[in-house]
């Protein structure tokens, strides 16, 4: 027996080792995991039916006027009776906005009182007003009060760091995403280009998802001719 437990253990050490450097080769092989239509719309805040078929999933800025105009049209496409849109809301406030991180801050303090889509509506439509406003603190109070909220408590909840961080957090993700600028739109999963980005490359995109169908628009090839040779006249 003494004769061969050298062979024995030399047998051991190569099945070990040929085992080891399958499972890395399988771990390499193996395509990265991807979020499912689930946990897209796992985020704070939805809107819209939960059995849509769609789901988009915005990240956006309250002082950016493109986002301004996206807010109306997704709303109103929620709003159709079908019902067969959901929106995902992620805020993603760039540095060039002087306010917008303000902004995503009040509304986050409406969401501890259950309000946020009530208050990201009302900076959307009132952001003519307080983007360029001398004392945005106080307008975001008032329109706290407009839609019910408890004013001494909102006002609390803009510096509570658990708030804050929620803001941050989502920004965090845009960025670890790719997201650069707003709104940055995923349809269903696909990152919307941002040529697609406007009314009706956002509509075609729904449409294409109703269907099962890749929502961003593939561009369209016109063939090109090669003009018939001419013969040079003789002068």
């Amino acid at each position: 027996m003494k004769r061969y437990l050298p062979f024995i253990i030399v047998a051991a050490i190569g099945l070990i080792t040929f085992g080891t450097g399958f499972a890395l080769y399988r771990s390499k092989k193996l395509p990265a995991p991807t979020a499912s239509k689930e946990v897209v719309a796992s985020g704070l805040h939805v809107r819209g039916a939960k059995t849509a078929s769609v789901t988009i999933e915005e990240f956006g800025d309250f002082q950016c006027p493109p986002c301004a105009g996206m807010a109306g049209l997704l709303k109103k496409k929620e709003e159709e009776p079908a019902n067969k849109l959901r929106v995902v809301f992620r805020h993603f406030p760039l540095a060039m906005h002087a306010h917008a991180r303000a902004a995503a801050i009040a509304a986050e303090a409406a969401e501890t009182q259950g309000r946020f889509w009530e208050m990201h509506d009302l900076l959307y439509k009132e952001q003519a007003a307080w983007s360029k406003s001398d004392d945005v603190p106080a307008l975001f109070n008032s329109y706290a009060g407009t839609i019910g909220l408890d004013v001494e408590r909102f006002k609390k909840d803009q510096v509570d760091p658990a708030v804050i961080a929620r803001v941050d957090a989502d920004h965090q993700l845009g960025t670890s995403r790719g997201v650069t600028s707003t709104p940055t739109l995923f349809v269903n999963n696909v990152l919307l280009p941002p040529t697609q980005i406007n009314p009706p490359g956002v509509e075609k995109a729904i449409e294409a998802a109703l269907k099962g169908e890749n929502p961003v628009s593939q561009p369209t090839v016109t063939p090109t001719t090669t003009p018939a040779p001419t013969s040079a006249s003789t002068p």
